[in-house]
């Protein structure tokens, strides 16, 4: 399994352990992720030319990846921005206001909900269905935008992800490449997952109700805009936008069915990933189209066109300053061969796997270790924001452990998996995380960072109790 590194190798490596430093220092990394960017072309094109080059490709590259994401993200606030202003999304949340009184039955009332949609269909989607609703009811009662969007990202991304115990994409990637079946992943996955999410969420709610009584707490709200400023537009300008309250009425109750049928159509139909997103991204199209004309009538064309370059506005706002770091991290994976030809070893698989194998082959064989490893692993490739790129990787690792070591495969598999999912998956890399940090009108990288300790202490927790289940 040795993998020869070379000199991309290492100046990547350098570089991810630069921008760490540099979050947890709560600076920004675009200009450290450009320079990256630059060096790696450099080493790999030996011209000044190919270099320059690359920095521009490399960023088309990631807005294409990021597409998808952008435009749903886009599509839901112009939505929510209509169903505000013509006061249907007031009368949408009215019932959920009588279980969240306090910020801190917020907190957990949005996380669980969300765990429990994101189960059925993978967190991005769910974050669009349920951020625009219970966004407004949670800021409400006190809870911070960002508090919410922490919420919806640890429960979400993180726990439901993680475990991924309906769609079983993650556990069958892991369990393939470790050669065990998808079954014993994900029951030794079960205890793991809970002490995780467990250990997590309490863990950032406690941060987060320390730093308000202290008063460091940061909102991190874009442009300074309050999240439900953010949907609405916050420019004060109040345009006619008036539904007869019956015709609301019908329209608040008719709205959260077709959201509902989506989430059926998705189980039913076995939607997923881009295909759950477009859905959901339609749905919200249709909606937006027919509250607008009812609401402006003779001006319903125009205004249509209005809120979509509204949302759209706002969208690419929150993704201008994450595409030049995406573009980095992507380095690490299919879109350095894709920019800047095969120059990697014959036998690579990527600059962030290459590091992973280089790192398991150079540790001592025992249970122990092989936990640490697994973890630390999972981590790493998880670094191109993916979460699911690396997985099988660690599923390889976990069986060579298993094998050397005598210990169970399945929990070292299941351990690297939780690993790479909450670093990757989107609780940790800013563009990963950015759907729970858009809809709620907040900084990606305050989201980041605020995950940061609660997502480490977390991680280090589970490694322990599964060196104890090995």
């Amino acid at each position: 399994m040795g993998i020869h590194l070379t000199a991309i190798h290492y100046v990547y490596l350098a570089f991810i352990v630069f921008i760490m430093a540099l979050l947890i220092r709560r600076r920004d990394t675009t200009m450290i992720c450009v320079a990256g960017i630059f060096a790696l072309g450099l080493l790999a094109t030996e011209t000044l030319a190919g270099s320059v080059s690359g920095v521009f490709n490399s960023f088309i590259y990631a807005t294409k990846e990021l597409m998808g994401t952008i435009m749903i993200i886009s599509i839901i606030v112009a939505m929510s921005r209509v169903l505000i202003r013509t006061g249907i999304n007031e009368t949408m949340v009215a019932p959920l206001t009588r279980f969240m009184h306090t910020p801190a039955m917020a907190f957990w009332g949005i996380g669980l909900i969300m765990m429990v949609t994101s189960f059925f269909f993978w967190p991005s989607p769910a974050v669009a269905l349920i951020g625009a609703v219970l966004l407004p009811v949670a800021i409400r009662v006190g809870l911070p935008a960002l508090g919410a969007a922490i919420a919806m990202n640890l429960f979400g991304h993180g726990i439901a992800l993680s475990g991924d115990y309906i769609i079983q994409g993650a556990p069958k990637l892991t369990a393939d490449a470790a050669g065990i079946p998808v079954s014993s992943v994900m029951e030794a996955s079960v205890p793991l997952v809970i002490v995780m999410g467990l250990v997590t969420t309490v863990t950032a709610f406690w941060f987060m109700r320390r730093d308000m009584k202290n008063g460091k707490w940061k909102d991190g709200l874009i442009s300074g805009k309050s999240a439900a400023s953010a949907l609405t537009g916050g420019d004060g300008e109040e345009s006619e936008a008036v539904i007869d309250p019956r015709v609301r009425q019908w329209l608040a109750v008719i709205i959260p069915l077709l959201f509902l049928a989506n989430v059926a159509a998705m189980f039913f139909l076995k939607l997923q990933g881009g295909d759950a997103t477009a859905l959901v991204g339609g749905t919200a199209v249709i909606i937006l189209i027919a509250v607008t004309l009812l609401a402006h009538r003779n001006q319903g064309l125009e205004k249509v066109t209005s809120y979509l370059i509204d949302g759209f506005t706002f969208g690419f706002k929150v993704f201008g300053p994450v595409i030049p770091i995406a573009a980095f991290f992507y380095l690490g994976d299919s879109a350095f061969t894709d920019l800047f030809g095969k120059v990697l070893p014959e036998a690579s698989h990527g600059i962030v796997n290459d590091l992973g194998v280089a790192l398991a082959s150079s540790v001592p064989l025992n249970g122990t270790v092989g936990a640490v490893t697994l973890t630390i692993t999972g981590a790493i490739t998880g670094l191109d924001g993916s979460g699911f790129s690396g997985i099988s990787l660690v599923g390889s690792i976990a069986q060579l452990f298993a094998v050397a070591t005598d210990s169970g495969a399945a929990t070292l598999t299941a351990l690297g998996q939780v690993a790479g999912i909450w670093v990757g998956g989107g609780t940790l890399i800013p563009w990963a995380l950015i759907p729970a940090a858009a809809i709620c009108g907040v900084s990606p990288f305050e989201l980041a960072r605020r995950n940061l300790k609660p997502v480490a202490i977390g991680l280090a927790v589970t490694t322990v109790v599964a060196i104890f289940l090995l």
